[in-house]
């Protein structure tokens, strides 16, 4: 016994020995530790701030002098490898501590290699396209001294009318949370610190798609179950990513401005997901809470936005200014400053920046390179949607004459779309040059017909005229210049601009074939234009790429597939419109609803069947969400449900089979959506739960299958809490979120 009581305290005692000898602590954690034990106030509260320094200082002397003293952690549009190293040599060899600076931009889809604008990025419904073509972005970008960049945007937005949504994902949070999830993983890599990649930051964290008229810095109203069900989960994706930084957004809460929502910075960020990188204010958007009337002062918005959890201010200086105030009256503690300084120091380390702090002036071409500007290339191509394409209009014959007409058709800059700092025009490749590689100088006529989408003046028609008198077919290059969306440029009308509408018409009068382009950063309200042209291809602003893309496409060297990641609305009254809404009590469909030219004279009121509609508009969209054609056809059939009834923790299989039926080899995106017909809280009429990109040669038919398991049909109750409940559910598989066969099964 004595022997056996010996061995066991003697085991005891040798694991706890072994135990004591194994790290407590993950070595970035001591590292974090040390440093900060050794700062002081002043170089903690420097982490903290963020600053562009064009902005703030007067001459480059005062920039040097806050570096060397450790009063900047950041700067942002410092670009320039050359530029970089200057100031982090002062911040590693000049600083008392060495801490070095962490360098930020603006890299929204590209670089120098432009790719398509993120919300055409989303109409491919390929991530690992997106993810492809974000790891050029960040590639090029870290090559000059950029090591991150202020993207994914990741909103979810139901209102085309707000110009940034042409930065974001679209409407749903299911496409949303995948992309979020490939464009984190393609700037950022398995490894941060490896040579390429770029911290990630996600934004703007929470609810600015859901701005009241789609108007930036504005107030949202979202439900706690609206926020967790659609606003939340693409954020959610991020982080389980592995995303480095969240930015706090512009606009208040229900009423409490993001970057000084506790709820959200730290109840539901730091608490509830555990995310341990650093949140960063949006630009200036600490100080705005004053004009929110959250704050009173600069003061008060600086304890506000460190309560809630906003590690580091960008651009205003409430921080630096008034931390040490705020500690004196204990207002905010020095623990809070020391977790915010942890969590900044953390993504320096996990970045390399400590033991590799500058970046490589070599000679290598990393910019604009074949590979860059052939994933460019493909990612435009995979992001074009062909909503209409009458008699088979496209593709076009090679031998055909062909008029090239319109504002868009040969403008370099405006093709590369909003929030581009550091593409160029002249790297861009426009669709006039890339049709005449294509066929020859002979075959292509060219008329600008007005000199901007905004142009108001009709003196080019003349010309753009004669253009497709004289061709077999035109090509009509219209949409929105580049700087008519992004932030700040909302739009209370989507209609096209200027005499774009005049100018289709006359060119449409002539009797060609019209094939309508459309280069723009939202959906437009085109429906006027439908029975006008022959064919639309929407293109978005497509990237320095976006020119050969176009042209392959309307000649057949590549064939459409992308599919609507938002629903476009029939005109601005329409808005919000999008296909994961509510049934409301009496909903409407094409049996119940009367349209307005056909409601008799002196109709009775009950004549109008009293349905959740439009009299003018109706109930329908113009494009639903996950629409888009080809230039072959794909049939569904054999739909099958593997269980009628699955217990709670039970898994089911949908699977469908997909027939080739055209002459063309084609991709077809097929999209799983479910219904939970009834629920604690009123459930949306579909929700997108999966999709999958099948390749398939003419007269081919693949199988295509999905799991849904209690994960895919939860949703966040009244209660907070995330569960799936015991019920029927319809499911559907097709090619958009109106069509599709139909199958059925319960929860029990």
């Amino acid at each position: 016994m004595k022997r056996k009581s010996f061995l066991l305290v003697s085991f005891v005692l040798f694991s706890l020995l072994i135990s004591a000898q194994k790290p407590t602590a993950d070595p970035i954690e001591k590292k974090i530790n040390i440093l900060i034990n050794k700062m002081t106030l002043d170089e903690k509260v420097g982490q903290m701030f963020q600053i562009d320094p064009s902005a703030f200082f007067k001459s480059s002397s005062d920039v040097d002098e806050w570096i060397r003293k450790g009063k900047i952690g950041s700067v942002l549009n410092v670009i320039g490898a050359e530029k970089v190293n200057a100031l982090q040599r002062i911040a590693v060899k000049e600083s008392r501590l060495g801490i070095p600076l962490i360098v930020g931009r603006d890299v929204i889809h590209g670089y120098r290699t432009i790719m398509p604008i993120p919300l055409a990025m989303s109409s491919s419904w390929n991530p690992e396209m997106v993810a492809m073509a974000m790891h050029v972005s960040g590639k090029e970008a870290s090559s000059d001294g950029i090591r991150w960049t202020f993207a994914p945007m990741i909103d979810i937005s139901r209102d085309p009318r707000w110009g940034r949504v042409a930065e974001g994902p679209g409407e749903d949070p299911y496409l949303a949370s995948a992309m979020a999830k490939a464009m984190v993983e393609g700037l950022q890599g398995e490894d941060l610190a490896a040579s390429g990649s770029i911290a990630a930051c996600a934004k703007h964290f929470v609810g600015y798609g859901a701005a009241e008229g789609g108007r930036d810095y504005n107030t949202s109203l979202i439900p706690e179950t609206e926020l967790r069900n659609i606003y939340l989960p693409s954020f959610k994706a991020a982080k389980d990513a592995g995303v480095a930084t969240y930015m706090s957004s512009f606009n208040d809460i229900n009423g409490i401005p993001a970057s000084g929502n506790r709820h959200t910075l730290h109840d539901i960020l730091r608490n509830e997901w555990g995310f341990n990188g650093f949140v960063v204010s949006d630009w200036g958007s600490i100080a705005e809470m004053i004009n929110h009337g959250f704050c009173a002062t600069s003061k008060d918005a600086a304890e506000k936005g460190i309560n809630a959890g906003v590690d580091m201010e960008m651009s205003s200086s409430s921080y630096i200014e008034n931390i040490k105030t705020l500690l004196d009256e204990k207002k905010i503690s020095i623990q809070q400053i020391n977790e915010s300084v942890a969590n900044i120091l953390r993504i320096k380390f996990k970045l390399g920046l400590f033991d590799h702090p500058y970046t490589s002036v070599s000679t290598e071409k990393v910019l604009l390179t074949d590979d860059n500007l052939k994933i460019a290339k493909e990612m435009a191509i995979e992001s074009a949607v062909l909503l209409k394409n009458d008699k088979q209009t496209l593709p076009l014959s090679k031998s055909l004459k062909i008029a090239v007409i319109g504002p868009l058709a040969d403008a370099p800059h405006d093709q590369m779309g909003t929030w581009v700092f550091d593409g160029k025009k002249a790297d861009s490749k426009t669709v006039l040059p890339a049709i005449i590689e294509k066929l020859g100088a002979t075959q292509v006529v060219y008329a600008k017909g007005l000199s901007i989408s905004r142009d108001k003046s009709v003196s080019g028609f003349v010309e753009a005229i004669e253009a497709a008198r004289n061709a077999d077919v035109c090509v009509l290059v219209v949409g929105e210049e580049s700087i008519l969306s992004g932030e700040a440029h909302s739009l209370a009308e989507l209609h096209l601009q200027g005499k774009q509408n005049e100018l289709i018409e006359a060119v449409a009068a002539v009797g060609k074939p019209v094939v309508m382009v459309v280069m723009a950063g939202r959906p437009l309200a085109i429906g006027n234009l439908i029975p006008k042209v022959d064919a639309i291809l929407y293109a978005w602003h497509n990237g320095t790429m976006g020119g050969p893309a176009i042209a392959d496409l309307l000649f057949g060297d590549a064939i459409p597939s992308g599919k609507l990641p938002i629903t476009f609305p029939k005109g601005e009254g329409q808005i919000p419109i999008y296909y994961n809404h509510k049934s409301t009590g009496r909903p409407a469909d094409i049996k119940n609803w009367t349209p307005l030219d056909k409601i008799p004279v002196e109709a009775v009121q009950h004549s109008l069947g009293n349905t959740s509609h439009y009299l003018d508009y109706g109930f329908e969209p113009l494009f639903p969400f996950g629409y888009g054609l080809s230039y072959t056809t794909f049939a569904y059939s054999n739909l099958k449900v593997s269980k009628n009834v699955i217990p709670m923790n039970g898994l089911v299989e949908v699977s469908v089979d997909i027939t080739n039926t055209g002459k063309y080899e084609a991709d077809e995106v097929a999209q799983l959506y479910i219904h939970d017909r009834f629920g604690s809280i009123t459930r949306p009429v579909k929700e997108l739960k999966g999709f999958k990109r099948v390749s398939l040669k003419p007269g081919e038919t693949k199988s295509v299958s999905f799991t849904l398991t209690k994960t895919e049909l939860a949703f966040w109750n009244n209660e907070s809490k995330f569960q799936a409940e015991s019920g029927d559910f319809d499911v559907w598989i097709g090619s958009n979120s109106v069509e599709g066969l139909k199958g059925s099964f319960a929860i029990k």
